[in-house]
């Protein structure tokens, strides 16, 4: 059974997003499905649009820190992995199980999202996204593995895919602070807590 995650959409945060291919098929050992991927990615970053932070493929899952102008995080990954989906069917070697009359299921459902806002926290998942190749035993060091941003964020070459330098976009602290007042207050509501000070304790 495929496990499912709950997302949010956060207006104004990144978002470190981690996907896992289906049965843990790896996709990603094969260098025309990472260049099919990364592709769709490319394209999409330009027409939602989305600042690209940092990523990673490896050989059964990918990782990445995006940040979509409109906040909706849970449709660009939505969009990029039926995209790349069509893409990595077309070009691979590999067989996939039929999902439907409609194609062809490169993907387990739904992805882990995780917000971040703080410097700490995304410096945190950067890192992990670079070091991951090498914890894994693919390369001896994040330079030598060429499906991954550590090259482009440190200025060593924009290849595969340029990612961007401005995290964030100008409005993004205001749309923050609005979406975490959001979820608060529908949290609240959910608890059956009413605005202003708590009861006293006897």
């Amino acid at each position: 059974m495929t496990r499912k995650w709950s997302n949010i959409d956060l207006p104004g945060a990144l978002h470190f997003v981690t996907a896992n291919c289906l049965d843990r098929l790896r996709v990603f050992s094969e260098g025309a499905c990472c260049n099919a991927f990364i592709e769709e990615l490319r394209a999409l970053n330009h027409g939602r649009p989305s600042k690209l932070i940092a990523y990673v493929l490896m050989p059964d899952h990918f990782h990445l820190i995006s940040n979509p102008r409109d906040g909706r995080i849970k449709e660009f990954i939505g969009e990029l992995k039926s995209r790349s989906a069509k893409k990595i069917v077309e070009v691979s070697r590999q067989t996939f199980p039929v999902k439907d009359d409609n194609g062809y299921q490169v993907w387990q459902e739904s992805f882990k999202d995780t917000p971040l806002w703080s410097g700490w926290m995304i410096w945190q998942k950067i890192n992990y996204i670079h070091a991951n190749p090498v914890k894994a035993g693919l390369v001896n060091s994040a330079k030598d593995y060429p499906w991954s941003s550590f090259r482009s964020f440190y200025s060593q070459g924009g290849e595969p895919i340029e990612v961007d330098r401005e995290w964030f976009w100008p409005d993004d602290a205001e749309k923050l602070s609005a979406a975490v007042k959001e979820l608060s207050d529908r949290k609240r509501s959910l608890l059956g807590i009413s605005g202003g000070k708590p009861p006293s304790r006897p």
